[in-house]
């Protein structure tokens, strides 16, 4: 798909360390800086996600000639950026976290600026989208007369998913929809003097819906979800998954962005809102906006049958399960080994992902939690229980599928990589041969509570949840399937 982002760019600097002791000179912590980062913040994260994701972006935005500039090019690799002149210094948002704590935020050069310029390019990159997301972070590309007339043009054809900002631009008529957060809902209806002081965001939003001109109107509240109001239709609440939140940087973003993904693939309204409040959720645990890892990656090849065995025992696992069917194919292997690959990864300077469980009967839970999985690094492995173990963890009854057709099915998945069979009821050892840097499962309980959280932290890996669906799971499906056989 092809999406054009419109937007602000901000240059996000994140340093973190640790603190333990004052400083001498006043009663303050001194922070001992472990690393800095530098990522794209405003449009640019917006733009960076999506194309992450794997879809066509084009920012359209203004981009200075200085030194926050060239960090922000570096962090768009993979972004096809048309800019126009700001006409001022790239606006620069520093933070620094103790652990994952955030201690104190300086802002440069974020200072009401002129109106960028626009270019041919720009415009026509507009006119050709599927579908437009526009990141209003207040730095006025949305107010240059040319973008506000190709906007509107764009929004009589496509989805147009408008995040404004307080001290942004008017939405264009027509737009699809436009997502503030509960507080900029309240704070653009008291600036046109639309209400006092005692209302909800619902009915600030209802409000907004109406001046704007815009299909509907999507406020965001946080783990409370959000609520979509369209004209002559009732409110409709949008809950959100229970996520265990350390950051919630990049969460609004993320939905907009999501947004426009699920209308541009045809899905209808509410079902587009509830998919995007689930993918920023998902987001949300995997870290946010700071966990985004910026290193391109070379692309890491597969092992040869002939290393296996020696990768396999260097790292502790054992001889690998043979997958009748999977193992080979004119002498190469069709199943990546995962100790390899996850080496491969490492080495290159990414990050390693790896998930487990039995997998029985595929559903759309399982393909969810896959790509959130795969969507906070640079492959994903899967731990998957062998049929024996299934059988210990769930009874004689299971699987129903057969451990050669799980894995078949998981590697069928884009999102996933590779695929490690473990006989254990734990995939303990496994994790140890692999060494990942973020162990992901879906669940209604938080990271510090999954048993592998202590594997983890022998080496520095995470562990995160995602957000449980529910109504999807393969003992309800196995159940529905018995009442047809």
């Amino acid at each position: 798909m092809k999406i054009t982002v419109v937007g602000d760019l901000l240059l996000d600097v994140d340093i973190n360390g640790t603190a333990t002791r004052l400083s001498p000179d006043a009663p303050v912590p001194v922070v001992d800086v472990a690393d800095v980062r530098r990522r794209a913040g405003g449009a640019g994260l917006v733009a960076t996600v999506l194309a992450r994701d794997g879809h066509d972006v084009t920012l359209v935005t203004a981009l200075a000639d200085d030194d926050g500039a060239s960090h922000l090019r570096r962090a768009l690799a993979g972004v096809s950026v048309l800019a126009g002149a700001p006409l001022a210094r790239t606006p620069t948002k520093t933070r620094v976290r103790i652990g994952t704590h955030p201690v104190v935020r300086f802002d440069q050069g974020c200072s009401p600026a002129p109106v960028p310029s626009s270019t041919g390019a720009m415009l026509a990159a507009i006119a050709s989208a599927d579908a437009v997301v526009v990141a209003d972070y207040g730095r006025r590309i949305t107010a240059n007369p040319d973008i506000r007339a190709s906007l509107t043009e764009a929004a009589r054809r496509v989805p147009v998913v408008w995040d404004p900002h307080p001290a942004g631009s008017v939405p264009v008529p027509g737009v699809a929809v436009v997502t503030p957060n509960s507080a900029e809902a309240l704070a653009f209806a008291k600036a046109v003097g639309l209400v006092g002081s005692h209302v909800d965001a619902e009915a600030g939003g209802r409000l907004l819906l109406d001046t704007w001109g815009s299909a509907s109107v999507l406020v965001t509240m946080g783990e409370a979800g959000a609520v979509l109001l369209r004209a002559n239709a009732q409110p409709q609440g949008i809950p959100a998954p229970k996520t265990h939140v350390s950051d919630p940087c990049g969460a609004g973003d993320r939905l907009a962005g999501s947004l426009a993904v699920h209308l541009g693939k045809g899905l209808g309204l509410a079902e587009a809102a509830a998919r995007a409040v689930e993918d920023a959720s998902a987001f949300l645990a995997a870290g946010g906006a700071a966990a985004l890892a910026t290193a391109a990656l070379a692309t890491a090849a597969p092992a040869t049958v002939g290393e296996e065995p020696a990768v396999r025992a260097a790292a502790g696992l054992g001889p690998v399960v043979e997958l009748k069917g999977l193992e080979l194919v004119d002498g190469t292997e069709l199943r990546p080994d995962g100790v390899q690959l996850a080496r491969s990864i490492r080495d290159a300077g990414g990050t390693v992902v790896a998930t487990g469980g039995c997998f029985d009967l595929l559903h759309a839970g399982h393909a969810r939690t896959l790509a959130a999985a795969r969507s906070m690094g640079d492959c994903l492995i899967v731990c998957l229980n062998t049929d024996e173990s299934v059988r210990r963890l769930k009874g004689a009854h299971r699987p129903i599928v057969s451990v050669e057709d799980r894995a078949e099915l998981l590697l069928a998945l884009e999102c996933v990589d590779a695929v490690v069979v473990f006989g254990e009821d734990t995939p303990e050892t496994c994790l140890r041969g692999i060494r990942p840097d973020i162990w992901v499962k879906g669940g209604d309980y938080t990271p510090e509570e999954l048993p592998e959280a202590r594997v983890l932290a022998a080496w520095g890996g995470r562990c995160v949840t995602v957000p449980f669906h529910p109504a999807r799971s393969t003992s309800g499906l196995a159940a529905a399937l018995a009442k047809v056989s």
